[in-house]
């Protein structure tokens, strides 16, 4: 036989991808039922949390010229378009706007009802009242909420928080601490000596239900309001989607009207400030150039009554309709220039174009003044005369038109944004999204449950198919199954380790039930045995195993059942005097047997006690002896085994763990035959590794091995051993 060495401890073991999925599947339902428990919590969590919806409107933001002065000479010149949208929506979410919201809408102040813990917005949610039971304490139940209007504290005291306490039909009182600050009744506004005022404006609880109260600064309001506030463009180039979220759906639709409103009202407010300042403008300009043209006509109409009313011949009319015309222009520009640089720096290619227009102009202005200087002198001065006073009158009267133009604008200043669309809060909430919660809480079970299952795989590798057996040198002289029957007879076969060491046999399941599976698999170990004891020395048969609560006892009685009731001769012995209890099988107590006779204080005729099966006696394990170990190293105890040898066909010897004590090891050089019972997903190999270096070193060969509990798992379904016959 090949010895193998048992795996270091830090081994890492393989995993089977198959066995581990068959091993998945025999735990389905442990990970049913962490899924069950993720699944309860995500229900639970998703009910707790609070209901938010949305509240969304549209606004329209129209295209605007650069400039609310379009003088003569501009139209078609320049043209400045901007899509102004990204601007209005960085105004919409200014400090100006949204603090102007929070103060109409009075965000500063906070109401937050006391919750039952941990249960209490679960319940709340799903419409739970205040239960009798509770109705003393101070928790906030389905329909009960708290309105305050306003809310005032004296300067340098602290933000909260305070507690309102309703006193029942709308009364409450107003504390902080201990201290009470305020009594009052909804509706009305009270107020204290040292600068508390508060105004409930609604209040339904009942009596001892209480709100907490917080007023916090503007900034952080402002804050908050921006966090939950949402916009982005539409599909149309000068839409913008503004949303507002919230728990408090008449909040939020009025807070996102307000917004709107006070956005609207300051956009109105911005264009008619611009067409204020050009108003002023103009209306600055107008009397400068109306002294201009008064003193232009007075020197035109001197000099001509020195002359004698002078007229302009045909060529000097002509070259004065030019220079009008150019001077009209360029007086056009200088308005546009003045406009330009108001929104542009110089570098703009705008400003750029409109310089260069005007140095033409001057040079145009230029050329023909040098034309003029041929004209007679008195022709040249009528016509500069002449110049000065048609220039300054067109001027004039092109100021006069536009202040006209600018007080209809004043008076008619709707801005550059329309609301299309007022709050609407829409009627289901979007968050929490429950079936999301629900699906990831059902897969972090799933997940947390392989994840178990897993540790299990790995950190018990209990042997479960006769071939890891077989690997280890120890042919398989059987695979028994787990009797649900016996499971019944011992009182926790199945249970965890502790109760399957306080199981009891209580009777034969070979008297019981003698077509169960696991007697007709020792019926199959009987006729193995018979072919393999043939090369033994004697008769006898020691059955062990590494450590407790394998189902040795049960293998021992039910075997020696299974012979006798084949018309042999068996004897039982329990080699365990520390712990046996085959005299339970037989219904018989443990006084008067092993220890007893190998102390001398009795005789083998004595000792053995007859069964309720033709030709099976066994000997009990008498008193327990503080020395076990001893009374088996004593000669009495090779006698008795010379003694029962001749009387039996069968000696059958159950004896206590190998790894626990040495009575094994001593039990097993008084046999010819010595078998390992193992239990199904129980007994690791390092243990049957340990249990054979063990006996070895003592000088006993096990000559094979009892696979015990088989039961029937996916992950050991490829193994040979099945219940098919059944």
């Amino acid at each position: 036989m090949t010895e193998k060495l048992p795996l270091p401890s830090s081994a890492v073991p393989e995993i089977d991808l198959g066995h581990f999925v068959g091993w998945l599947v025999d735990h389905k339902w442990l990970i049913a039922l962490v899924m069950v428990l993720f699944g309860m919590g995500g229900y639970l969590y998703a009910g707790s949390q609070p209901r938010i919806y949305s509240a969304d409107s549209l606004v329209q933001v129209e295209s605007e010229n650069g400039s609310l002065i379009n003088l003569p000479g501009m139209s078609g010149q320049v043209s400045v378009e901007q899509n102004r949208t990204l601007t209005e929506i960085g105004i919409l979410q200014s400090r100006m706007v949204l603090g102007e919201a929070v103060d109409r809408e009075n965000l500063t102040i906070r109401v937050l009802p006391q919750r039952l813990p941990f249960l209490g917005n679960f319940l709340v949610n799903q419409g739970v009242s205040v239960p009798s039971l509770l109705r003393d304490r101070p928790y906030v139940w389905a329909d009960e909420f708290a309105e305050v209007s306003r809310f005032e504290v004296p300067e340098g005291t602290n933000p909260g928080p305070y507690i309102i306490r309703s006193t029942g039909d709308g009364g409450y009182v107003l504390r902080q601490g201990e201290r009470v600050l305020l009594t009052g009744q909804a509706g009305e506004t009270v107020h204290s000596d040292d600068g508390y005022r508060l105004f409930v404006q609604r209040l339904q609880a009942h009596a001892g239900a209480e709100f907490v109260l917080y007023r916090s600064t503007q900034l952080s309001a402002i804050n908050a309001l921006k966090s939950s506030l949402s916009s982005h463009q539409a599909e149309g180039e000068w839409l913008v989607n503004l949303r507002l979220t919230g728990s408090d759906k008449t909040q939020i639709e009025d807070t996102l009207n307000t917004i709107m409103q006070v956005f609207l009202a300051q956009n109105i407010e911005r264009h008619s400030a611009e067409a204020d300042r050009q108003l002023a403008f103009l209306e600055e300009q107008i009397p400068q150039v109306g002294e201009r043209l008064s003193a232009s006509e007075t020197n035109l109409n001197s000099y001509r009554a020195q002359r004698d009313s002078v007229d302009l011949d045909f060529e000097t009319e002509t070259m004065l309709n030019k220079l009008v015309a150019f001077e009209n222009q360029m007086s056009d520009i200088e308005f546009q220039r003045v406009e330009l640089e108001r929104r542009f720096t110089r570098n703009h290619p705008t400003y750029q174009a409109l310089m260069a227009k005007k140095q033409q102009l001057e040079d145009n202005k230029a050329e023909l003044e040098s034309r003029i200087t041929d004209l007679p002198e008195t022709q040249q001065k009528i016509l500069r005369l002449e110049r000065a006073a048609r220039v300054n009158q067109e001027i004039y009267v092109q100021l006069l038109n536009k202040q006209q133009e600018m007080r209809l604008v004043q008076a008619g200043t709707v801005g550059n944004v329309r609301i299309l669309d007022t709050a609407v809060v829409q009627p289901s909430p979007i968050a929490p999204r429950s079936s999301l919660i629900m699906a990831i809480s059902l897969l972090m079970g799933l997940l947390v449950a392989i994840a178990i299952v897993m540790a299990r795989y790995l950190l018990n590798r209990g042997i479960e198919t006769p071939k890891q057996l077989e690997e280890q040198g120890l042919p398989v002289y059987a695979t028994v199954p787990l009797s649900g029957e016996q499971t019944k007879l011992s009182g926790g076969f199945k249970a965890g380790l502790y109760r399957r060491q306080r199981a009891r046999l209580r009777d034969l399941l070979a008297l019981r039930t003698p077509t169960d599976l696991s007697i007709e698999a020792l019926r199959s170990l009987r006729t193995s045995l018979h072919f393999a004891m043939l090369e033994a020395g004697d008769n006898r048969l020691m059955l062990t195993s590494p450590s407790p609560a394998v189902g040795k006892s049960f293998i021992s009685v039910n075997l020696a059942a299974v012979c006798a009731q084949a018309g042999q001769k068996v004897l039982v012995i329990d080699g365990d005097m520390r712990k046996g209890h085959v005299h339970h099988a037989f219904h018989g107590d443990s006084d008067g047997g092993l220890s007893e006779l190998l102390g001398g204080e009795l005789t083998l005729e004595g000792a053995i006690r007859g069964t309720a099966v033709d030709g099976l006696d066994y000997i009990a394990r008498g008193v327990s002896p503080p020395n076990p170990s001893e009374l088996l190293m004593q000669p009495s105890f090779s006698l008795l085994m010379a003694d029962v040898s001749p009387r039996y066909d069968l000696v059958i010897i159950d004896t206590p763990p190998v790894l626990a004590v040495t009575d094994a090891a001593i039990i097993g050089k008084q046999v010819g035959t010595s078998l390992l019972v193992a239990r199904f997903g129980m007994t690791p190999r390092g243990e049957i590794e340990a249990t054979m270096e063990k006996l070895e070193n003592s000088g006993i060969l096990l000559k094979g091995a009892i696979l015990n509990a088989m039961r029937r798992k996916v992950s050991t379904k490829y193994s040979y051993y099945t219940y098919a016959y059944k």
